[in-house]
């Protein structure tokens, strides 16, 4: 049975090469939080590293900041530059800005152990980690995560 080419043959090709280009577009712009694959070296001192291939928490959350009603950035600015000049701590009734900072994190995880190669004599070989089973925008708990960032 030979194909034959139409319409509507070459608008399913048409869409399946739209959605194969606009993949990496898609990570590009998406918001929200998944479990996605990650490899990274273990290590510990006195033992050699071993990559390991894991499930991660991986996406980009929505945050935002308020400004209080009745509060300006120049008088917070102008009240610290004055405080911070004479050498005094800038006292300030919080907030003059609230943040709500959400970042994506573990929901569910599970503990996966592994044994490193290569360890001295004495040295626990066991390296253990968590690997996400379910994650989600939210408060970076820093008991579970690290929080801090550089750029």
């Amino acid at each position: 049975m030979a194909l034959r080419w139409s319409p509507s043959l070459s608008l399913l090709l048409f869409l399946l090469l739209i959605a194969l280009s606009s993949s990496a577009l898609n990570l590009r712009r998406f918001t929200g939080c998944a479990v996605r694959e990650f490899t990274f070296m273990a290590k510990k001192p006195g033992c050699g590293g071993l990559h390991v291939t894991t499930d991660a928490c991986w996406g980009r959350c929505e945050t935002w900041e308020v400004r209080p009603v009745g509060t300006r950035q120049d008088s917070v600015s102008i009240i610290v530059f004055v405080l911070l000049s004479v050498g005094q701590k800038p006292i300030v009734d919080p907030p003059y800005i609230e943040s709500f900072q959400r970042v994506c994190t573990y929901n569910e995880s599970r503990l996966v152990t592994v044994r490193l190669p290569h360890c001295l004599r004495g040295v626990d070989p066991t390296y253990t980690f968590p690997s996400a089973l379910r994650c989600e925008c939210g408060l970076c708990l820093t008991r579970t995560t690290e929080c801090e960032t550089t750029v």
